[in-house]
């Protein structure tokens, strides 16, 4: 009898842990040198390529760190998978709608991080020639409007943003900021320009498919700048607005005399404006276990991850808390120097 007990427990341990779970995993993802080469299409090329300018020598790396999702709606994890996971303090289990929201499929999900990894990266192109004085013109366009969304039947595919409640922008992030602050409860004042006319329309956001669920029009819009060199930055099967800070920072390096880092190995995340603000983004813990293991001794995070940071941190990581490129500047500064960096804003920080 004990032994046909013990026998019945353990099948149903082991059905039960087979069964799909709600969850998907977050982990460390591949880490890519923004001042070094990658693979595109079989041939090896720099990940950021810039025309039309002189450029310089570079030491050490600036790198952007990624995070792999294992599992989706169509591939669910069993809960012996997610059980694991929970004991790796690299993994982090994460709700599935949190990643796939409902109604939202892979393959949308997968396009619109790639439309955010294009716009963070023309943003990050525009953040670094405004540190480096350069001047150039920007528009938003809007590329698509979503069909059951406010914007639907009011704005169109090919109108110009020009302004929303009387605020004007240089890039997307700053256009959804202003909508996320105008809120669910109000109609917002969005003026656009169509075929050079310009319109007035009132539309009242309604909270998005995402995890925060935070007031969107309906509307993809991207960044149209025009610069005055060619900055390209070549980088595939990598999507999402996170590596921004990094972007600017590689570009800033190559257009300067000298080494930003002075031969050390830095990285960091963080999206990023046209005015060289960087703001927060999600799986950090994972990103910091990732610079470990590409072998940085210095990670930059946006200040508004700091409460995710501290008390996470890896041995030999010293994390620094970013508000915008000039807190990167200074950090750069001073890791390049070997001078102390005890005065700087850091996440590690209790």
């Amino acid at each position: 009898m004990g032994w046909s007990f013990i026998f019945i427990a353990m099948l149903v341990t082991i059905v039960v842990a087979l069964v799909p779970s709600p969850y998907v995993i977050e982990q460390p993802g591949p880490v890519f040198d923004t001042l070094g080469e990658v693979e595109v299409g079989g041939e090896s090329v720099p990940l950021i390529d810039i025309q039309n300018a002189t450029t310089y020598p570079t030491e050490g790396s600036l790198n952007m760190l990624t995070v792999s999702i294992n599992g989706n709606r169509d591939n669910r994890l069993n809960w012996f998978q997610v059980a694991s996971a929970w004991l790796d303090s690299s993994k982090a289990v994460v709700p599935i709608d949190n990643v796939y929201p409902e109604g939202v499929t892979v393959e949308q999900s997968n396009e619109q991080s790639q439309i955010d990894m294009q716009n963070s990266q023309q943003e990050a192109v525009a953040a670094a020639l405004t540190d480096l004085g350069y001047e150039f013109s920007t528009s938003l366009e809007i590329v698509d409007v979503s069909d059951d969304k406010p914007a639907n039947g009011v704005l169109e595919a090919g109108d110009t943003v020009l302004s929303v409640n009387g605020q004007t922008f240089t890039d997307v992030t700053g256009l959804k900021s202003a909508i996320a602050a105008n809120g669910v409860d109000a109609p917002a004042a969005v003026v656009v320009s169509r075929d050079g006319v310009e319109r007035t329309e009132s539309i009242t956001p309604v909270a998005g498919d995402g995890a925060q669920g935070e007031p969107i029009l309906g509307i993809t819009v991207k960044g149209n700048f025009v610069f005055p060199i060619d900055v390209t930055i070549q980088l595939e099967k990598v999507g999402g607005p996170s590596a921004g800070q990094m972007f600017a920072l590689g570009i800033i390096d190559k257009l300067t005399p000298g080494s930003l880092t002075g031969g050390n190995d830095v990285a960091g995340t963080g999206t990023i404006t046209g005015d060289g603000t960087v703001g927060p983004i999600g799986g950090i813990r994972q990103k910091m276990y990732g610079a470990v293991r590409a072998g940085a001794d210095y990670f930059f995070a946006p200040v508004d991850n700091c409460n995710e940071v501290v008390g996470h941190v890896p041995d030999g990581l010293t994390v620094f808390a970013i508000t915008d490129l000039s807190d990167s500047m200074a950090a750069l500064d001073a890791i390049a120097a070997g001078t102390s960096t005890a005065e700087l804003p850091s996440c590690s920080a209790g």
